[in-house]
């Protein structure tokens, strides 16, 4: 396999990430009539859900438990405390998992004309879209397919666009021979940015047409924040992030603070995109050669994605993550915000808010699978992006493309 060239990769790359929010850690609590439930390890549906529950927890500041009691096989039992009417589950379920095959999904940027066209030859693949079509109120699989390019590029339509094309993948994988026993062998699942959402999806934490609806809003909300405010991306190449954060603050000390810029998304070594207000941006920019910079290259996006200029979309979002039924996923689904995998549903709610306003964590997610033993994983979308990254931080790491 081979990786995308660098400037290819970049141009083809758009993140919708959040300010960094310090999560604090507790310990768990310990409560009465605890019962353990053992989950299939091969789930028939790729969309099969272990339990439902809920947790209290405040939006800024979320409290993530250590979970110290004996060792169990995360990824074949749940743990869950009932209290009364309520279930709460230790949202440590996940800490000590060991991947051996997962499912990586792409974010926004990964969009191109064309795709969806191979998974209308697969029947549960091609009616993801005819299900879309009903949520969305218009007909994806068009633009997805017919573009035009500018139109499949806008925040509200390439989101949807990448989820329900990421998910038909999962289809065409499974209609082929072994397929399914691919599927079944997944023991943990991520995506980048917004593919946090298919990566939740796919794990059954919430239904499809859930998921679509939330990225549906999710698309809305960023855009309007970007329209609210002059905001810009960057991707700085050939710095390391100690030195890109070096360039971010030689940056704000000559801006006001409604420029400011942050790193945005720690992609891999190498590769850091920093988001902020244009005149930041534009300083950032013409200080990056004095740093020892490669290049830098402007993102085409609608605003400084992950930072505090999304918060315009935070209330919304929270609104409706309060009203959809979220689940304990069945396998371990590793967050953008801390690279860490998440049980309890309550959690992560508040993870998904924050996410649209903190750096995403992907360095750190794709070292943490990898150095814990990854044998084999699975881009499954549009592009090649995901891939490239893997092979440029381990060339020996075993990656599969499957596309729609």
């Amino acid at each position: 396999m081979h990786a995308l060239p660098l400037h290819r990769e970049l141009a083809n790359l758009i993140f919708c990430l959040s300010p960094s929010s310090s999560i604090s850690k507790m310990s768990s609590i310990t409560l009465p009539a605890v019962t353990v439930r053992k989950i299939s390890s091969h789930a028939s549906d790729s969309f099969k859900s272990c339990n439902s529950s809920s947790f209290t927890g405040s939006r800024h500041g979320i409290r993530i438990r250590s979970f110290s009691s004996e060792k169990l096989d995360k990824s074949k039992f749940s743990m869950s405390v009932s209290l009364g009417s309520r279930t709460a589950v230790d949202d440590a379920l996940f800490s000590d998992y060991k991947p051996s095959c997962a499912f990586l999904f792409p974010g926004q940027g990964a969009q191109a004309v064309g795709m969806g066209m191979e998974g209308q030859n697969v029947p549960a693949a091609a009616n993801l879209y005819k299900k879309a079509n009903d949520i969305l109120g218009f007909d994806l699989l068009d633009v997805c397919i017919n573009g035009p390019k500018e139109k499949l590029n806008s925040t509200v339509l390439s989101q949807p666009a990448i989820y329900v094309t990421s998910l038909a993948a999962v289809e065409v994988l499974r209609a082929r021979d072994g397929g399914q026993q691919i599927i079944d062998s997944v023991d943990v699942t991520c995506g980048l940015s917004l593919g946090e959402y298919t990566a939740l999806a796919f794990a059954g934490a919430f239904s499809f047409e859930d998921g679509l609806k939330l990225v549906k809003l999710r698309g809305e909300a960023m855009q309007e924040a970007a329209d609210a405010a002059k905001s810009a991306m960057v991707s700085v190449i050939g710095l390391d992030s100690e030195k890109v954060q070096l360039l971010c603050d030689a940056a704000n000390q000559e801006v006001d603070e409604e420029n400011k810029v942050q790193i945005a998304n720690f992609l891999c070594p190498g590769n850091y995109a920093v988001s902020g207000g244009v005149k930041g941006v534009e300083v950032l920019e013409a200080k990056a050669k004095s740093f020892k910079a490669r290049m830098t290259v402007r993102l085409a996006v609608a605003g400084a994605f992950h930072t505090h200029f999304m918060e315009p979309a935070v209330s919304r979002l929270e609104a409706a993550l309060a009203a959809t039924q979220v689940k304990t996923p069945r396998i371990p689904v590793i967050s953008n915000v801390d690279a860490q995998p998440h049980a309890d549903p309550n959690t992560i709610k508040k993870i998904l808010a924050l996410q649209v306003t903190s750096p995403v964590q992907w360095e750190t997610t794709v070292n943490n699978l990898l150095s814990k033993g990854l044998n084999k994983s699975y881009e499954l979308g549009p592009g090649k992006v995901i891939a490239g990254i893997v092979k440029r931080m381990n060339k020996s790491a075993d990656i599969e493309n499957i596309g729609a």
